[in-house]
């Protein structure tokens, strides 16, 4: 490896704590026989010649995404190596190897040591997306070693990083099958059944990580009148409804969207006339209904609203207008929602932490004038795992409050 990065003196100290970015503001210079392109693996030296670091080099505040700390090659037998590891996480957490779920992820970025690379397996069908062009020029060499651990149990590899890929790096990579072919999209989460939209749905084509908090709303939901904002695919309604619910509304501006929770309450509950999805905006249906369910007892108010929305706020330049989101959207909720009623409400931005989501949903609280009491406190499961040295890693957020 000839190409190499000479870091600024005591901008070492986050690699010493082995935080997987490095910041171009901490690069003195570089050393290369040729110019660096983004995606070139490059090694980390201390200002005074010190091995520090192996990683992936690209354009942005965020300059290289660390592979290693220890000096080794980045072949396939580090490939297969990471991605074994990282199975081995999801087998000890008991997600995978089940007759009743099929679903999970078994790479998340840096919680699995892997910068800039997401894996979740549907079934057969592994879905894989870079969001660094360093994955990407690796793809290849990550599908190799992915059959090679994940072995008879893998028929697909689909590609999926038209929208993640950074978009100044101009590389104008498609979607499409790495390795073989799936028609099959059906995968089973806990018992229930999916449509799994890769080649055109948000994330890689379901929201794996809701899962615990969706069994967490079947638990609630006996006998409720449940409204599900933000549904995309309807993972929620569905255990929602074998939970016991009364009624299930869900609501997404989608209408593609829309089409998909029909099909997936169709797939698990034929039939079933306890369901009606919406396609219509989440604030237009919200104050569309009786503005405050403590004096109204309409047959369409719910004891039970769920409020997943979109990330609010993607970089911190966002954050001021996503609190404000948060605490407009949990105001109508909590005007909403009866007495005695359940409300999970999640934020998914990065950059929203969770005292900051907590106190907009307090101040929401406050707006309403209701009497709030925290149930859960709600994260990210465990096949999304936080590299406790990337504390960045911690994105979703949750509360289920009981509302008076």
């Amino acid at each position: 490896m000839n190409k190499k990065i000479i870091l600024r003196r005591g901008k070492e100290e986050s690699l010493l704590r082995f935080h997987p970015w490095i910041f171009s503001g901490a690069i003195h210079h570089t050393e290369a026989d040729e110019p660096l392109s983004e995606g070139d693996l490059v090694e980390v030296l201390s200002s005074s010649g010190h091995f520090l670091a192996i990683g992936h080099w690209q354009i942005g505040s965020i300059a290289v995404r660390v592979l290693t700390f220890k000096r080794q090659p980045i072949d396939q037998t580090f490939w297969q190596k990471r991605l074994a590891a990282a199975l081995d996480v999801r087998r000890a957490i008991g997600v995978c190897g089940r007759e009743d779920n099929d679903t999970f992820r078994l790479v998340h970025g840096e919680g699995d040591n892997l910068p800039g690379l997401i894996v979740d397996i549907y079934g057969s069908v592994a879905v894989m997306q870079a969001h660094s062009v360093g994955m990407h020029v690796c793809r290849m060499e990550i599908a190799e070693a992915l059959r090679a651990v994940m072995g008879e149990h893998l028929k697909a590899i689909y590609y999926k990083s038209e929208t993640t890929l950074p978009f100044k790096a101009q590389l104008e990579q498609e979607n499409g099958f790495l390795w073989g072919q799936s028609a099959d999209n059906v995968a089973r989460e806990n018992g229930l059944r999916f449509h799994i939209d890769w080649l055109k749905g948000q994330k890689t084509g379901f929201f794996v990580d809701q899962r615990d908090n969706r069994s967490l709303v079947e638990q609630y939901a006996q006998g409720r009148k449940v409204l599900n904002m933000f549904c995309y695919t309807g993972g929620f309604s569905v255990y929602a409804m074998r939970g016991g619910a009364k009624l299930v509304h869900s609501v997404d501006s989608s209408a593609k969207a829309i089409e998909l929770v029909n099909a997936n309450v169709e797939l698990n509950f034929p039939g079933d006339t306890r369901h009606k999805a919406f396609a219509e905006d989440a604030f237009k249906f919200m104050d569309e209904m009786p503005g405050s369910t403590a004096d109204s007892q309409s047959s369409e108010s719910y004891d039970l609203i769920i409020l997943d929305p979109p990330a609010f706020a993607k970089h911190k330049d966002a954050l001021r207008n996503a609190l404000r989101g948060y605490t407009k959207l949990n105001a109508k909720a909590f005007e909403m929602i009866q007495p005695g009623g359940i409300l999970f409400t999640f934020s998914c931005s990065q950059a929203v932490n969770k005292d900051q989501f907590r106190m907009a949903v307090f101040t929401a609280a406050a707006m309403a004038k209701r009497k709030v009491r925290i149930l859960h406190q709600l994260h990210q499961p465990a096949d999304h795992p936080i590299n406790i040295y990337h504390p960045e890693g911690e994105y979703l957020k949750g509360l289920v409050l009981y509302v008076e």
